[in-house]
């Protein structure tokens, strides 16, 4: 049985902003092939969004993959993750490599331990937090408008506009601990989008295609490859072994 039709186990983590409903074209055609999918929305962003608090932390969202792993019973999990989402992916691998069979970072941040998501961020990104905290609640940044992402088609720009939800501010700035190397031996694939890149990825690219072992590989659309070539992107996914 090839690796695309053997049955797998993914665990698709959204980034900031987001929440499950951006994989739903990726999880039909997933499931759709017989293969088991989990899309946790991390606490605070859609429809999770009523329990956003002061207290959400990297932490909380490390918590939540770690919890639907150990609750859900779940082994050799295909766990990929989307921009924000790649510090998730390092603490995962970090904590419990052993349910894990592959991690694919999706156009995702890779922090080094004691980094901070806000570390990595282009100086016009942080301002735009900055300005944000500024004239907000102080617990949240709200979304950027849908073109940030490579949405540039009108209705499917009104469909992300009904669903963004703001972003914990806390997460942005706490700093990922690892105990172990980056990864911690676990195979792993880095899918960039590539037309445009990512400004905020550009670091974590580089360090991607320097990871000894590492599979790296492009999609050529915009950040949200979930949305702007599904078909591809899930091609790609079935085709991790």
């Amino acid at each position: 049985m090839s690796s695309a039709t053997r049955n797998k186990t993914y665990v698709l983590v959204h980034g900031a902003y987001h929440g499950a409903w951006c994989w739903k074209e990726v999880t039909q055609t997933l499931r759709g092939k017989g293969h088991t999918v989990y899309t946790p929305t991390l606490t605070g962003l859609g429809e999770r969004s009523h329990l956003l608090t002061a207290q959400t932390t990297l932490d909380t969202f490390i918590e939540d993959i770690a919890q639907v792993i150990k609750f859900e019973d779940l082994s050799e999990v295909i766990l990929v993750g989307h921009s924000f989402a790649g510090s998730v992916l390092s603490a995962i691998a970090d904590r419990m490599p052993d349910r894990l069979r592959h991690l694919v970072y999706l156009d995702a941040l890779i922090l080094n331990s004691g980094e901070s998501s806000a570390d990595r961020s282009p100086e016009r990104v942080e301002a735009y937090r900055q300005k944000a905290i500024a004239s907000g609640d102080g617990l949240s940044i709200p979304p950027a408008e849908p073109i940030h992402y490579g949405i540039t088609d009108s209705e499917q720009a009104k469909w992300y506009e009904t669903k963004l939800t703001p972003h914990p501010l806390q997460t942005y700035y706490d700093k990922l601990h690892l105990k172990n190397t980056l990864g911690n031996g676990v195979p792993t694939t880095y899918i960039a989008c590539s037309n445009p890149y990512f400004a905020t990825t550009e670091a974590s690219r580089t360090i991607a295609q320097s990871m000894p072992g590492w599979e790296y590989l492009e999609i050529p659309t915009g950040h949200n490859a979930m949305s702007l070539m599904p078909e591809q992107l899930t091609q790609m996914l079935l085709a991790i072994t």
